[in-house]
């Protein structure tokens, strides 16, 4: 034990040293000062396109990320560059006529793409909460709880949490989340950041209305979500909550074993804490038996049976999150060895070692960078490694 504890002590110090050298200069050095906000788009060779559209998730997640390294750190700066996010996300993608969030604006913070979809104002929902927690700005959390209400109001129904709308809440085609040209009705990754959303707005706010919508979601992700004799999460649904394609997403139920646990602490409910746990311990480890590449990285998903074998920078940063957590909880080894062998692969073909980079978006199962894709870009952002690098430090702390 000694030496696993040792194991992680070194994991914890290098994912200081990634968040405060290398990620954190990164994002701050995207600040556009004279548009507001944060570029929307960087090219793999780490051109910038200073033209490029601001999508909302990007800047909610900037938001997020700078509000938890202040959180952290206490740096000044770093509280500006959060503020700097709030002041463009306040003033550009919110609505003042509907409400809520648009996807996306121009350079310059004028409407784009005007979907209000759930999975945006969710995390939106986020970020405010996280923003208010590190500064205690009021109008954030007016914001936030205007976001939760309205998610509330218009997404949920007697199934689950419906998705994609127009701007003016009418229904739209749910096309925004697919790779795999499934136009669902519900989605699992949706749920699964309502739930994130609704566990960070509930520790920041104690809104006792969160905790309860929590308890439902979390029956929908052991009656409806997780296939219990596939062992794992269903990722794309019909109106009635059927399935409609053979998807494994790798990354997506790494990710839930941990951020599900995390919101189970936040819920008094025995039965369900411990029904829901005995799930995300069980993702954990098929993951581990059936997605982890010979060079220790998880594999993007498998459609069909057949893997996707493509490493994509998220999941990995999951990866070792997911496996960290299940080492806690099990305190069995075989976890966290699989937690350091997805960060040994950050290290050595994640990371972006020439100047002005930061991580790769993916590489091929060889661990060569995939030039097709960008460096920054409405998906592309400072979350998924940015809180891997905070979770670490502070579970270790």
């Amino acid at each position: 034990m000694i030496e696993a504890n040792e194991k992680a002590k070194r994991l914890k110090t290098e994912a200081k040293r990634e968040l405060e050298e290398h990620i954190i200069p990164f994002w701050l050095g995207l600040m556009d000062k004279e548009n507001g906000g944060f570029y929307g788009e960087m090219s793999f060779s780490l051109e910038i396109d200073k033209k490029a559209d601001k999508g909302c998730i990007l800047h909610s997640r900037i938001l997020w990320f700078f509000s938890n390294a202040y959180r952290l750190l206490r740096k000044e700066e770093l509280k500006a560059a959060a503020d700097h996010a709030f002041s463009f996300i306040r003033g550009a993608f919110f609505d003042k006529t509907s409400l809520g969030v648009f996807w996306s604006v121009d350079f310059r913070g004028t409407p784009a793409d005007t979907t209000k979809h759930t999975y945006c104002q969710a995390f939106a929902l986020y970020a405010l909460s996280s923003y208010f927690g590190a500064t205690g700005n009021v109008e954030a959390k007016e914001l936030a709880e205007s976001l939760f209400e309205l998610i509330e109001k218009r997404s949920r129904d007697e199934i689950s949490y419906k998705e994609a709308f127009k701007c003016d809440f009418s229904p739209a085609e749910n096309d925004k989340l697919s790779e795999n040209g499934v136009n669902a009705t519900y989605t699992m990754n949706t749920l699964l950041h309502i739930f994130e959303a609704y566990t960070e707005y509930f520790a920041q706010t104690r809104d006792i209305r969160a905790q309860n919508a929590m308890k439902s979601i979390l029956n929908i992700f052991v009656s409806r979500i997780w296939n219990a004799e596939k062992g794992r999460q269903e990722v794309f649904f019909d109106e009635n909550m059927r399935s409609l394609i053979d998807l494994y997403s790798y990354g997506h139920d790494i990710e839930s074993s941990w951020l599900i646990d995390k919101g189970l602490f936040a819920i008094n409910d025995g039965d369900l804490r411990e029904k829901a746990a005995k799930i995300t311990l069980e993702m954990a480890e098929n993951v581990r038996k059936y997605a982890i590449s010979p060079l220790g990285a998880v594999y993007m998903e498998a459609e069909n049976g057949v893997h996707n074998t493509s490493c994509v920078w998220w999941e990995q940063a999951e990866g070792v999150l997911g496996f960290f957590n299940a080492w806690q909880k099990t305190k069995e080894e075989k976890f966290l060895d699989s937690a350091l062998d997805a960060w040994e692969f950050i290290k050595k073909y994640i990371i972006d070692e020439r100047k002005g980079g930061e991580w790769h978006w993916q590489t091929d199962k060889n661990g060569a960078p995939d030039a097709e894709k960008t460096a920054v870009s409405a998906w592309k952002c400072p979350y998924h490694n940015g809180r891997m690098c905070m979770e670490i430090w502070s579970i270790c702390s």
